[in-house]
């Protein structure tokens, strides 16, 4: 099974899943030199850990990391970083009574198509909980960001129908992280919070939007033909599970603009060329542009719902109905919110390093 590495220069491989032993990740191609802890990936995986709050899955894991390898006193030594955590609360038995019957929403028919033996319990290596590679990947990304003060956010702007108002870049991270939904307008996320728990009382759920920003990239990180920066980004969030749909900057508004209507006019400001507006998202042709870089993914409700749904047994090829237990989010968003900033970490780091920002080698 091929799909497990994302990245050129900076890779990441993932392994485990939802009901096995552990699940973690191999960071490959970080330079040596980086002060990096287990503390300092503990505090990325906390952002998506379970159990939190009413909003989020019951399952009771800590999401203790270990760092196995690739960390020499206190700082990484240009090795791959193995890093893993071990799975502590899976109750499998509320699977049993779905195996062989594909739940609406989710791969298993796919799996089961492509591999024929297929791992039921929770999803398996499909389930959203193998996102804990992504974050560890995205936490010793963001540690290298850090020496160069490029900075990564997300934030929910969207549950279902529900909008947040547009609130100053400066303090989205902040007031993204005073709520449950993790979204930046106090007022809206309040009503979407409401939203999300009259959806799980149904047995239901709800999706939304998740917004990405990077700030500080320097202009000319990407190609400009195969290799775009946003055609990589596009790819690393579709990569997510549940995420139907990517756009940067105006997005599908651009459809219904003018060529003069969404130009960002350039302008001098002290030493630095920027532009007067940002519909582009931060890159142009493929690269960037040294303006905010601002991605938008679209995250459908979570497929894992009680409510009683038509599907086929595969044992007897017959219909059949299923109800799915286990504990679920009735919104996946807010916890995607830290997945979403790794898998965009990932991205930049490697086009800083391919693109000779950041030595390869050591610091």
């Amino acid at each position: 099974m091929a799909g497990n590495t994302t990245g050129k220069m900076f890779a990441v491989t993932t392994f485990g899943s939802s009901h096995g032993r552990a699940l973690g990740a191999v960071v490959d191609g970080c330079p040596a030199g980086l002060e990096l802890s287990q503390e300092d990936i503990q505090i990325e995986l906390n952002k998506r850990k379970p159990g939190t709050s009413e909003l989020t899955t019951a399952r009771g894991e800590s999401d203790q990391v270990e760092i196995l390898s690739g960390i020499f006193e206190g700082k990484t030594d240009g090795t791959p970083i193995a890093a893993i955590v071990y799975n502590k609360d899976a109750d499998s038995s509320a699977y049993d009574n779905i195996k062989n019957k594909p739940r609406p929403g989710h791969g298993d028919y796919c799996w089961i198509s492509r591999y024929g033996h297929y791992d039921h319990r929770g999803g398996g290596r499909g389930s959203g909980r193998n996102t804990i590679g992504h974050v560890i990947g995205g936490a010793v990304a963001k540690k290298l960001l850090n020496q160069l003060n490029i900075k990564i956010m997300a934030h929910v702007t969207k549950v279902g129908k529900i909008k947040a108002n547009k609130v100053n870049i400066n303090l989205i991270e902040e007031y993204s992280q005073k709520n449950a939904v993790k979204c930046a307008d106090p007022d809206a996320a309040k009503k979407m919070e409401e939203r999300i728990l009259e959806a799980k009382s149904k047995g239901d759920s709800v999706g939304g939007i998740v917004e990405t920003i990077v700030l500080g990239a320097p202009a000319g990180l990407g190609e400009p033909v195969f290799d775009k920066l946003d055609g990589d980004l596009s790819r690393a969030l579709m990569n997510i599970g549940s995420v139907k749909g990517v756009e940067i900057g105006f997005g599908f508004e651009v459809a219904e603009s003018t060529g003069y209507g969404i130009n960002d006019e350039f302008y001098m400001e002290k030493d630095q060329i920027k532009t007067t507006t940002n519909t582009s998202g931060g890159i142009l042709g493929g690269m960037s542009n040294g303006m905010p870089i601002m991605i938008r993914m679209a995250v459908k409700p979570t497929p894992s719902i009680s409510m009683v749904q038509k599907t086929v047994d595969l044992t007897k090829m017959e219909d059949a109905k299923i109800q799915i237990k286990g504990r679920h989010d009735p919104c996946i968003c807010p916890r995607v919110v830290p997945v979403a900033e790794s898998a965009v970490a990932m991205v930049i780091v490697d086009h800083l390093i391919r693109s000779g920002f950041i030595n390869p080698l050591k610091l």
